[in-house]
């Protein structure tokens, strides 16, 4: 029975996320600097390759596809954009920490949302939608591996759900440009809607006399999940 490798892929760093300000759905770019960093890891490390490229329709998540799969064109999907922080948008966690519901929203109570933005409720359910759609379509289509592009909360609220070996959202936390691979298995995604996370991304460059399959990075390779 086949198995489906899905790579999940944060987008490179902006210079709003690097002065520690809520940015959601506003549509920010990649900082020069964010560029030349996916670069360096595009170079030093490996990324895998891939049969399709599914992406957020944000600039950052976009240019993130052009630097590291210039040659695909990405499948941009709406709902793979990040959660909505409404008018919380640009502002850091100092300039709302007398906020009340800020302060419940930070504590993980997903029936608060900011004022015009998105509940941590809605959003986690427009992600696991648009997510099991993604499986479902691959697995019928048989596209073995694919890559998705998109938001660091978007990849850790979804590792969280379905993710295995189980952990909270902050645990699956990953730098800008980095990521995780997951592999999916019918009969288990069928049963418990559930994959195996059996890497980090990039991946360290292999030896010339390597096979360059996939069984090198197993859970273990985990130092701590």
């Amino acid at each position: 029975m086949k198995t489906y490798n899905i790579h999940f892929i944060r987008h490179g760093a902006c210079e709003e996320t690097r002065r520690g300000v809520y940015v959601g759905t506003k549509d920010v770019p990649l900082s020069k600097d964010g560029i030349k960093e996916l670069k360096k890891l595009d170079k030093e490390f490996d990324y895998p390759g891939t049969a399709v490229v599914f992406s957020s329709p944000l600039k950052r998540c976009l240019q993130t596809c052009e630097v590291l799969y210039p040659a695909m064109k990405p499948i941009v999907i709406d709902d793979l954009r990040e959660c909505s922080f409404g008018e919380w948008e640009g502002r850091t966690g100092d300039s709302l920490k007398s906020n009340e519901d800020f302060k419940k929203w930070l504590a993980g109570d997903t029936s608060v949302k900011p004022p015009k933005g998105e509940s941590g409720a809605e959003f986690t359910r427009r992600i696991c939608k648009v997510f099991q759609n993604i499986v479902d379509g691959l697995v019928k289509t048989g596209n073995t591996d694919s890559v998705i592009v998109t938001h660091g909360g978007v990849i850790m609220t979804l590792l969280s759900i379905y993710g295995l070996p189980q952990a909270k959202p902050f645990d699956w936390a990953m730098e800008d440009g980095c990521g995780y691979s997951m592999r999916i298995m019918p009969s288990l995604w069928m049963r418990d809607r559930v994959g195996e996370v059996y890497a980090r991304l990039p991946y360290e460059k292999k030896d010339e006399d390597d096979d360059g399959g996939f069984d090198d990075y197993s859970v273990a390779y985990f130092d701590e999940v």
